[in-house]
């Protein structure tokens, strides 16, 4: 079993410097888990945690059922697979496989299976006597993760493995790095800032700010029911539009009023809102979630906007359109056939039901 539990774990450096404040993650066998956040969050120093790189300042880390806070990197039964790839220069492919194999006094028949086996998958048995300067940055990367492989850890762990290769050969290693998981049926734990490999490759995603946990969940529900502002920002293509305003009520139903315009909210908002009523918040909705008010068959005049096409982005099978309220700048995503006339007003229309609001001091969702 590799269940890999972290139990108040906390890294703090020299100078009280914080890099993971108290996080707590139980990642189940077999499962998918990436940690994903912002340059400098605590990501990788978590996954280094684990792999026993690093030392934990306060906290317990288990996997399995063995408490492995002082069990040493070799004995923890894991692999690491490296942003640098990490390779020996010198060593041909076959030779950076079999490296840890060999370390371990394994038959040479049992290395020979193993790295014959593991390159077969990757598709790099015609590279076993090249050396890593003769490969690619993707080849390089299949050749790291075969040297994982062959060892058959009770768990893979990945350091932004992706950050390096050009954006085509990423789709291709991500497939890859699926394809991998789905075969071997062990638990990976994946570090990335890339909100794509998160959503795309996770069973579940958590999210990290300034050595904190924000949340954990499926992808869905990251992307659906953000816990805070920051979660809200940093998942979604381009980055969700937020801007403040003020919560009023009038007759019986309740607005968000941004100073340039007003759209009434939802009644099954009206109970979480109320609280807010006279104060101000901070309004959330998504570029998909806002339409074109000419390709709306009914669009009702409470959620109607007037602002001004400023840039139009063709984008192949999408365009994206940057609006101007007056007073906020916003992105909305529409369809190719939807291109309207620069600098002109245009009517838009927000999807009340899958907007979001936030608190402004905390920042925490409030619907």
């Amino acid at each position: 079993m590799a269940q890999i539990s972290l139990k108040n774990v906390t890294k703090e450096y020299h100078g009280g410097i914080l890099a993971v404040d108290n996080v707590n993650i139980g990642i189940e066998n077999r499962e998918f888990m990436v940690i994903v956040g912002p340059s400098g969050c605590g990501k990788s120093t978590t996954l280094r945690m684990i792999a026993g790189l690093e030392e934990m300042t306060r906290g317990d880390l288990w996997i399995g059922a063995k408490k492995v806070n002082d069990v040493p990197p070799k004995d923890r039964d894991i692999a690491m697979v490296f942003q640098n790839y990490a390779l020996y220069p010198h060593m041909t492919v076959y030779e950076n496989m079999s490296f840890g194999l060999r370390l371990r006094k394994y038959p040479k028949s049992e290395i020979d299976r193993r790295v014959n086996e593991a390159s077969d998958v990757l598709g790099i048995k015609k590279m076993l006597d090249r050396r890593p300067k003769q490969l690619s940055g993707g080849e390089r990367q299949r050749v790291a993760l075969g040297r994982a492989i062959v060892r058959k850890p009770e768990a893979f762990l990945f350091d932004e493995p992706l950050s390096n290769l050009d954006a085509k050969l990423r789709v291709l290693m991500r497939a890859q790095i699926h394809k991998l998981r789905m075969r071997l049926q062990t638990t990976f734990v994946y570090v990335t800032h890339d909100q794509t490999e998160a959503l795309t490759l996770g069973d579940r995603i958590v999210v990290m700010k300034d050595g904190k946990m924000q949340q954990c969940a499926d992808p869905m529900t990251i992307y659906d029911k953000p816990a805070n502002k920051f979660v809200a920002s940093f998942l979604g293509t381009p980055p969700i539009n937020l801007m403040e305003g003020m919560i009023i009520k009038k007759e019986r139903k309740y607005y968000f009023n941004e100073g340039k315009f007003q759209v009434k909210l939802v009644e099954e908002m009206y109970k979480k809102i109320a609280p807010y009523e006279g104060k101000k918040v901070i309004f959330g909705v998504r570029a998909e979630n806002i339409y074109d008010r000419l390709f709306v068959s009914e669009a009702a005049p409470d959620n109607t906007v007037r602002a001004v096409c400023e840039v139009v982005e063709p984008l192949g099978s999408e365009v994206y359109l940057h609006l101007n309220s007056g007073k906020n700048i916003f992105i909305a995503r529409v369809g190719a056939h939807n291109r309207p006339d620069v600098n002109r007003d245009m009517d838009i229309v927000f999807d009340m039901s899958k907007v979001y609001f936030f608190d402004c001091e905390t920042e925490k969702t409030i619907v």
